[in-house]
């Protein structure tokens, strides 16, 4: 999809962001498997991408805090490989943003390995109380993820 068609989008459930990341050596247990704590730094990593990557100008006493990460250990990665983390908007709140996460491993088509969910909150950091989510910081968050069926 060419950049003119995506400009002025907003974030809609369906879309998605997807980065491919490198299992690290240190990533793996003694058995050669990730270490379950890896799986959330791929998670986090993945998202820091699409949050940086959007150029949102967030004002210093405002911005998103995770609220919950949750993961499904479906499969063990193994080292070394690459790992596609797809990042999909499931919710789109007054002040939260909910994604579903899928892990799967790079030239591997047969299936998941790993599946997770996030909220993300918008907050006024001083008081720590939810506010509405700017209809900037949607906008500038669009520009990373794909309208669905385009990933």
């Amino acid at each position: 999809m060419d950049s003119e068609k995506l400009a002025g989008r907003t974030l809609q459930i369906g879309d998605c962001h997807q980065v491919v990341l490198p299992m690290r050596w240190g990533d793996a247990d003694a058995l050669n498997h990730m270490n379950n704590t890896v799986y959330f730094r791929l998670f986090e990593e993945a998202r820091m991408r699409f949050l940086q990557g959007s150029g949102l100008q967030v004002p210093a006493e405002q911005g998103f805090v995770l609220a919950h990460a949750s993961c499904d250990f479906l499969r063990s990665f193994t080292y070394p490989c690459e790992v596609v983390v797809t990042h999909k908007i499931t919710r789109v709140g007054r002040s939260s943003l909910d994604t579903e996460l899928l892990l799967e491993k790079a030239g591997d088509a047969s299936g998941l390995y790993a599946k997770g969910r996030t909220v993300m909150v918008w907050i006024d950091y001083p008081s720590n109380a939810s506010m509405p989510i700017p209809d900037g910081a949607l906008a500038a968050l669009a520009s990373q993820f794909a309208p669905p069926r385009a990933v």
